[in-house]
């Protein structure tokens, strides 16, 4: 990763955990010693409206604000989130969306943030066992099995 600051934005619509999945690729950058910083905007959340996470990871990360055309990853969980957030993309940027997996495959509906996460960890050079450590820390016991199976099945097919 060197110098260079990771810009990850994170979409999708109140209640498919969208700040979860923020928070574990914060902790996961924080678990291998980067510079972590992270903004959220939860607009009207409670009622499927929009809300979106920046996570940016490097060795000094000055801000956490995105500069708008500086996203080097979109992360959305909801296909009609990816084009309204788009145009926070930097040029060859990556997109990550639902579409990059079969939906029937996964554990639990609501787990699919899980999995995009699972997707978004081959894009970057973290070790496994961070993510899987940062998961399992901030999800309740109860939901680690399904969560451990949506993640390795991003990793696998996403």
């Amino acid at each position: 990763m060197g110098n260079k600051v990771i810009n990850i934005l994170m979409a999708g619509l109140g209640g498919q955990g969208v700040i979860t999945a923020s928070d574990i690729v914060a902790d996961a950058a924080f678990r291998m010693g980067r510079d972590v910083k992270k903004s959220e905007v939860h607009g009207m959340s409670q009622r499927n409206g929009s809300v979106t996470s920046e996570v940016r990871v490097g060795d000094a990360v000055l801000s956490p604000l995105i500069p708008r055309g500086e996203a080097d990853i979109l992360v959305s969980v909801a296909e009609d989130q990816t084009d309204l957030h788009r145009y926070m993309l930097r040029p060859g940027g990556i997109v990550i969306a639902p579409s990059n997996l079969d939906g029937v495959k996964l554990p639990h509906t609501k787990t699919l943030n899980t999995a995009l996460l699972g997707v978004l960890s081959r894009h970057l050079d973290w070790p496994e066992d961070i993510w899987i450590e940062a998961l399992l820390a901030r999800l309740p016991e109860n939901l680690h099995d399904i969560n451990l199976q949506a993640f390795a099945l991003g990793r696998k097919e996403g």
